[in-house]
C-alpha cells in the first residue's frame, strides 16, 4: 500500500471537553474544523494527547466517532486505540475501522511490566482484529516500555504493521527503526522538540502534542526541510522549542495551556480532565506571552 497519506503534519487530537468536563460533540467539531482548515495532513485522535487515559471506553469510541463524523474523507485519520486490556483495545479498534479510519495504533500495555512476548502478543491480537494497517506508538517515557529494534522486526512479520510512531528521545532510535523496516515503513517523529532532527534522520513525517497548538509553524517546518533549506529549519525549530519550554513551565498542565492557547485562537475546547491540573497563578500572564511568541514566529517563518 502507499504510505504517502501518512506523510507530513499530524497533530495529535485533543479531548474537547463541555464547561461540565464531559466529552463535547460541538466542540470537537470546532477542533476538527480549526485543523482542516490548517491543511494538516490528517490527525491522530484519542492519544496522550487526547487524555485517553483518563477516559472510559464508551468515552474514547465516541471521541472517535465525532471526528470521523467531521473529517472522514478530508484527511488521513488515525485512531489510537491503547487500553489497559488487549479486550478494550480489540472494542476501539473494532469501532475505529466500522467508523472508517485509515490506520490504528497503540501505546504497548501500562502498569504491569511485561515481558517482551506478552507485549507483541497484545500488538498482534490488536492488529489480528481488523483490516486496518498498524502504527506502533513507542513511548519508553510515560509506559515504561522501550520498543527495541528486534521486537520491531518482529511484529514486521504481518503485512498490516506500516510503521512507528516514536516518541522517546534519542533521534538514533528513529534512525534504527527506519533501518529495520526499510522502505516499507513510515516512521513518525513524536518529540515535537526534536521534529527538524528526527525528519533529517529518517522519520517522513511527525505526530506531536504541540502541533495543533501552532500548526503553521510546524508545516513550514516540514516545508523548509523539503526544500532542502536546513539552516532556516533549525532556527525555526529553535523558535518552536522555546515556545514548548514556556508551555512546560506552566502552574498546570501543558495540555491545559495548549487549550488556553486555542482559545485565544478562537477555538474553545474546555480544559482539562482531573488528576491533570488546570492553569492557576500567574498562567494567563504566560499564556499571553506564549501566544505572542506563537504569533511572532508565524510572522517571521512563514511564508
Amino acid at each position: 500500500m502507499s504510505l504517502q497519506k501518512f506523510h507530513g503534519i499530524i497533530p495529535a487530537f485533543y479531548a474537547c471537553y463541555d464547561n461540565d468536563g464531559n466529552i463535547s460533540k460541538d466542540r470537537t467539531g470546532q477542533l476538527a474544523s480549526y485543523l482542516s482548515a490548517k491543511n494538516v495532513q490528517g490527525v491522530y485522535v484519542g492519544g496522550s494527547s487526547g487524555e485517553c487515559i483518563y477516559q472510559s471506553i464508551e468515552e474514547r469510541k465516541a471521541v472517535l466517532s465525532y471526528a470521523a463524523e467531521s473529517l472522514k474523507g478530508k484527511m488521513t485519520l488515525i485512531a489510537h486505540v491503547g487500553a489497559p486490556s488487549t479486550r478494550d483495545s480489540i472494542e476501539l479498534a473494532k469501532h475505529a475501522a466500522e467508523l472508517g479510519y485509515d490506520a490504528l495504533s497503540a501505546i504497548p500495555p501500562i502498569y504491569f511490566k511485561l515481558p517482551d512476548s506478552a507485549v507483541i502478543r497484545y500488538w498482534n491480537d490488536i492488529i489480528d482484529a481488523t483490516p486496518l494497517p498498524f502504527i506502533i506508538y513507542n513511548i519508553p517515557q510515560t509506559t515504561g516500555y522501550q520498543l527495541t529494534p528486534a521486537v520491531f522486526r518482529k511484529l514486521l512479520a504481518s503485512d498490516k504493521v506500516i510503521g512507528v510512531k516514536n516518541s522517546s528521545m534519542p533521534a538514533l532510535d528513529i534512525e534504527r527503526f527506519k533501518s529495520v523496516g526499510g522502505d516499507r515503513v513510515i516512521v513518525f517523529n513524536g518529540p515535537d522538540e526534536q521534529f527538524v532532527a528526527g525528519r533529517i534522520m529518517g522519520a517522513q513525517g511527525g505526530i506531536g502534542g504541540t502541533y495543533a497548538a501552532m500548526p503553521e509553524l510546524f508545516l513550514e517546518a516540514n516545508v523548509l526541510l523539503q526544500e532542502g533549506k536546513l539552516e532556516e529549519a533549525t532556527r525555526l525549530q529553535s523558535a518552536i522549542n522555546d515556545i514548548i519550554i514556556a508551555l512546560c513551565s506552566l502552574n498546570g498542565s501543558m495540555y491545559a495551556g495548549i487549550k488556553e492557547v486555542l482559545r485565544a485562537r478562537g477555538v474553545d475546547i474546555g480544559g482539562v480532565r482531573a488528576p491533570l491540573e488546570n492553569l492557576s497563578g500567574n498562567d494567563g500572564e504566560k499564556i499571553q506571552l506564549i501566544v505572542a511568541s506563537i504569533n511572532k514566529a508565524i510572522a517571521d517563518f512563514v511564508r
